[in-house]
């Protein structure tokens, strides 16, 4: 099961106890997956469509709780998708349609059809509790996740700009902030920022998804630490051994040029500590001299060795011998 159906599986068992909470989930259900069908003497009848079977029996518990409506639940192949199945969740009595579009607001008191809930003055998304509801019903009706061990992303998908925006702004009142992008001919609000979508799992009441999304979270920066400073250990070490292998060849050339017995008793010194131990570290070298010598003064002692090696190089290029 993907993170994506594990997430809608939670959500499907979760019914909120207020009714006002109920009808704030379906009107979200029903603005985003339902139809609403007039007949030819303007009786009403209302369809959701769903692939998950677990979106069908939250919307078959939710109408029978809320309105104790008995709904009919049909299943069919999805032409387009082969193997996919297309649960039918109907409403075929004008009298029961009638009342859950009312009640969501869905239909407005002159009895035309507003698909579009208006966030302004409508009950249904006034209260917090009932916001946290509709972005449930949203995401049961139309949203996914992708997998949070491979990237982070959340969305919603809706077939009008108007129904993009509203979820844009109910989100916003969780300080959730949303994006929205067109793709083909839907529009799509989406989440990238880990944070943000656990804020919205949160809001959904998906506690089990939260806290397996907060291990995942941990432990992918667990390994981006490590690899960070296995990176830099690397880097340090990389260098490290690019400089000894230069001062190594520099001294060498000394060696075979003037020879260590022309050099000062202390760069001679740490000339030939450096040849007898090539891997050694700098602290490593110094504590080997007699007397011992720190970190800085062995550094200093190798960088005039490199240096007199770059002006013998010098002078042997300038006459000839090079």
């Amino acid at each position: 099961m993907s993170f994506s159906s594990q997430i809608k599986d939670e959500l499907s068992k979760q019914v909120a106890p207020a009714r006002h909470c109920q009808i704030a989930e379906i009107a979200a259900i029903l603005s985003l997956c339902g139809r609403i069908q007039i007949s030819g003497d303007d009786h009403y009848s209302i369809k959701i469509h769903t692939e998950n079977v677990t979106v069908a029996r939250k919307c078959f518990t939710l109408l029978k709780k809320t309105f104790n409506i008995v709904t009919d639940i049909s299943i069919r192949r999805n032409a387009h998708l082969g193997k996919n199945r297309i649960y039918s969740v109907a409403v075929k009595q004008h009298e029961d349609a009638y009342r859950i579009l009312k009640a969501t607001k869905l239909l407005t008191d002159d009895g035309e059809i507003g698909e579009n809930l208006s966030i302004v003055g409508n009950v249904v998304v006034q209260n917090p509790c009932c916001r946290r509801a509709f972005l449930r019903g949203a995401f049961l009706a139309s949203g996914s996740i992708s997998d949070p061990e491979k990237h982070y992303h959340f969305e919603i998908v809706c077939a009008t700009e108007a129904k993009a925006k509203q979820i844009q702004t109910i989100m916003a009142t969780f300080d959730v902030d949303a994006k929205i992008v067109i793709r083909k001919k839907y529009y799509v609000v989406y989440i990238k920022e880990g944070n943000q979508i656990v804020t919205m799992l949160n809001v959904m009441e998906a506690h089990l998804a939260l806290m397996e999304l907060e291990n995942i979270r941990i432990l992918k920066e667990m390994r981006g630490n490590v690899n960070r400073q296995v990176n830099c250990e690397t880097a340090n070490i990389n260098k490290t051994v690019s400089a000894a292998m230069k001062q190594i060849h520099d001294i060498e050339y000394i060696r075979d040029t003037i020879g260590f017995e022309s050099l000062p008793a202390g760069l001679a010194e740490i000339a030939r500590a450096r040849l007898e131990k090539p891997e050694a570290t700098l602290k490593e070298l110094g504590e080997d001299l007699e007397p011992p010598v720190g970190k800085s003064g062995v550094n200093h002692r190798l960088r005039k060795l490199c240096e007199m090696a770059e002006r013998l190089r010098e002078q042997g290029t300038g006459n000839g011998t090079e």
